[in-house]
């Protein structure tokens, strides 16, 4: 006698929740076990050490493999040139609004004034700015395989786009590389969707030795600059992203700030833009209705030179340290902060604590105390995790928006109303 009936999985509380919904709760319960446990916390480091890990073993791979797919996807050069160029003129132009965000709430709300310090004599030894002919020349790699072994974001992606270009103008001698190419990108692709499943945890662990190194003692004398920075990713978010994607996509920034759950929790507990990849990517597809071609091109694109909330961090913290050392600032040196952060961001690397080597080029091309780097270096974690969520959201923005000019942006996707979308083709 045949069975009837096939028993069904049961689904429990935590396997019916949604993966942003898991890492929320990961994150809530990291920060409260941090703040009992204080500095013992530190045992959980391990967790989210394991995740990262895992997030830095997909960033090479998966930028490799999904730089020459959307190359040889788009069979037309011209294409490429032209979305690279929307791509990089969104994200330039973003990392300046960003800035001046930044200098314009540190401007009118002080978060330095009152703290009279004074700078040594012999100030500390700053890395000097590179110059644009020094950026320009190392963004060519003397060995590719060096490159690759080395993690160096900006020459992988310029190594991917001359391979992916060749391929294409190869034609059909070049099919068989193009679909090995292809197949191992879906390989990427599954692989990160593994590992995603991992992240409450590892953001349980990431959040934990947060909370517990972190705590109180440290917050309290810098709130006011935490407090500064956050309300500047915010209105950055909220109401330059959203604005630009309702007046110049033409699209509804609700679903827009809705896709945005899972990439940006990432973002937050990894404070890594290269390594939040695998999720962007992944949100860009299934929630957003962004095609392969253009995601798998302008992402890797710009979590190497699109640092909005990097910059906007570095806005807030050049003024605080000009006020807590008393110096005073020109209309000049304002535009050269501007300049400088922006033109830095193009060969800052998307992982965590960049931003404070950042920091110190507009510091040094300013003239301000070098020494006002280990003030925000104490909470740079905490600044960290804003400004790399600030970055991930631009990325999207910039994605969707190349994606809805060049009509491959599926809108009945985008504006789908169920929580979790998987009819995405990918």
């Amino acid at each position: 006698m045949q069975q009837t009936m096939v028993e069904q999985p049961r689904s429990g509380f935590w396997s019916g929740l949604s993966l942003w919904k898991k890492i929320l709760v990961g994150m809530i319960l990291g920060v409260a076990v941090g703040a009992i446990m204080g500095p013992e916390a530190a045992i959980f480091k391990p967790i989210g050490t394991l995740f990262i890990n895992f997030i830095k073993m997909l960033i090479v791979p998966l930028v490799f493999c999904s730089l020459v797919v959307g190359v040889t996807s788009m069979q037309d050069t011209r294409k490429m040139g032209r979305i690279g160029l929307k791509a990089v003129v969104l994200y330039l132009g973003t990392t300046a609004v960003a800035i001046s965000i930044g200098l314009g709430l540190a401007t009118i709300l002080s978060p330095g004034e009152g703290l009279n310090m004074v700078a040594n004599d012999i100030a500390a030894t700053a890395k000097e700015a590179p110059t644009l002919v020094s950026t320009l020349l190392n963004m060519i790699p003397k060995n590719p395989i060096g490159a690759l072994a080395a993690g160096n974001i900006l020459q992988i992606i310029v190594f991917a786009l001359g391979l992916g270009i060749a391929l294409t103008l190869c034609g059909e001698k070049a099919e068989p590389a193009v679909k090995l190419f292809e197949s191992l990108a879906e390989g990427m692709y599954k692989l990160t969707e593994m590992v995603m499943k991992l992240a409450p945890y590892g953001v349980f662990g990431l959040m934990a030795w947060v909370a517990g190194k972190y705590g109180l003692d440290i917050l309290l004398p810098l709130a006011k600059v935490i407090a500064v920075v956050y309300l500047g990713c915010l209105i950055h978010v909220l109401v330059f992203y959203t604005g630009l994607v309702s007046i110049l996509g033409r699209l509804n920034p609700a679903r827009y700030l809705k896709g945005l759950a899972n990439p940006a929790a990432v973002a937050f507990t990894t404070t890594s833009s290269s390594g939040t990849l695998p999720a962007t990517i992944k949100a860009s597809r299934e929630e957003m209705g962004v095609s392969k071609g253009i995601s798998s091109f302008v992402l890797p694109l710009g979590a190497t030179i699109n640092m909005d909330g990097t910059a906007l961090y570095q806005g807030v913290c050049a003024l605080f340290i000009a006020q807590a050392f008393g110096i005073d600032l020109v209309f000049s040196d304002y535009v050269l902060i501007i300049m400088t952060s922006t033109l830095a961001s193009i060969g800052t690397a998307g992982v965590p604590g960049a931003g404070l080597i950042m920091l110190s080029l507009v510091l040094t091309t300013v003239g301000l105390p070098i020494e006002g780097l280990a003030i925000v270096a104490g909470i740079d974690r905490i600044l960290d995790m804003a400004r790399t969520s600030v970055n991930v959201c631009g990325d999207l923005m910039v994605t969707i928006l190349v994606g809805k000019s060049e009509n491959e942006l599926d809108e009945s996707i985008y504006n789908s109303t169920e929580s979790d979308s998987n009819t995405a083709t990918i």
